[in-house]
């Protein structure tokens, strides 16, 4: 699983206008159970758990979602999990409606979220090796992959970091893994 990075100051590349494009944070319960098909019970879990959801909008439409992790992340399938240091997030579960994929709304949602969370520095994110979408639309966002995880039979092993890197070697400790050999 490859992760990126944006960090505070970084450029945001310009991307083409989309009218009546719009995104923010919600507590709206009944809005993102209807965006995320999440049960309510589970949307104040992990709200409690210190995580904030994002919805965005073309005009009043919901077209896509995604988290940001404040106290602690992970990824669930890998039985992995890690603490969000201050000043940095962990951006996770993002999801553009079918309807509206193709049309660049996920690049857009990452940079609403850079945008509005301005106390934050340093912002991760990972995408499913293969999943080309997620990919370009996290690079289109201007973040910039720096690291992967290295898995071992079934088990997380470390982190191969993908240049040499200030923001690579530092992905190793803000996921508290090891920095490994890529296999």
């Amino acid at each position: 699983m490859p992760f990126g990075t944006w960090w505070r100051g970084d450029p945001l590349p310009a991307l083409p206008p989309l009218p009546a494009f719009s995104a923010h944070i919600t507590t709206d319960t009944a809005l993102i159970a209807h965006a995320t098909h999440l049960t309510r019970q589970a949307i104040n879990r992990r709200m409690r758990e210190g995580n904030q959801p994002y919805i965005a909008f073309v005009e009043q439409t919901p077209v896509a979602y995604g988290w940001v992790a404040t106290r602690e992340g992970g990824i669930t399938e890998l039985q992995f999990s890690f603490s969000v240091s201050q000043r940095n997030v962990y951006l996770w579960d993002f999801l553009t409606l079918p309807q509206w994929r193709g049309q660049g709304i996920y690049p857009r949602l990452l940079q609403a979220i850079v945008c509005q969370e301005q106390l934050i520095d340093r912002f991760w994110i990972g995408y499913v090796p293969g999943n080309t979408a997620s990919a370009r639309g996290i690079r289109k966002a201007g973040f910039r992959v720096v690291s992967d995880l290295v898995i071992s039979g079934n088990r997380i092993s470390g982190l191969a970091l993908l240049d040499d890197s200030e923001r690579a070697r530092i992905s190793a400790r803000f996921f508290q893994l090891p920095i490994v050999p890529k296999s």
